[in-house]
């Protein structure tokens, strides 16, 4: 699988979060408070959901623990931060480049196609992980755990150091 490399611009996201783990798997109950108040949000940018993974650092990866906490979003794309509905919150994802991979699957399936960016794809290629947030992006083609469901997965890239 070999991902196209984008240069994302920064991008304002607002929605809701979540603290969780890969064992207390927290992400169906974020996305049930979130999709029924999504239409709250004034200057939504494109009809794309945002599932957004922010990692404390980057050794979560390298010591990799399932009982290591995260920040978890549900969110939109927004124009401006103007009017931001009670029980949501902003968040901007930096600038920087990002190795996008597109995804076609169950939620069951996900977690093998990471394994495989982490410990394969990464190693072999000329970038390295940077700080800065994960995502997935659900456009048209996204149907909630269906097999038939395509979405991409937006990795946080940099140069390799010399």
């Amino acid at each position: 699988m070999i991902p196209t490399i984008q240069l994302l611009p920064a991008t304002r996201l607002v929605g809701m979060r979540i603290q969780m783990n890969f064992i207390t798997n927290k992400t169906q109950k974020l996305w049930k408070r979130f999709m029924p108040r999504k239409l709250e949000i004034e200057n939504s940018v494109g009809s794309e959901l945002y599932s957004v993974e922010n990692y404390p650092d980057l050794t979560f990866f390298e010591q990799f623990n399932p009982a290591t906490e995260f920040e978890k979003w549900a969110a939109v794309k927004v124009e401006d931060f103007e009017n931001i509905p009670e029980g949501m919150e902003k968040l901007i994802i930096p600038t920087g480049l990002y190795a996008v991979f597109p995804f076609k699957g169950t939620d069951n399936e996900a977690p093998p196609m990471y394994q495989y960016i982490m410990e394969s794809w990464i190693p072999s290629s000329a970038y390295e992980l940077d700080l800065r947030p994960h995502f997935a992006l659900m456009g048209e083609k996204y149907k909630n755990n269906d097999p038939d469901s395509e979405e991409n997965f937006w990795v946080p890239i940099k140069p390799k150091s010399a």
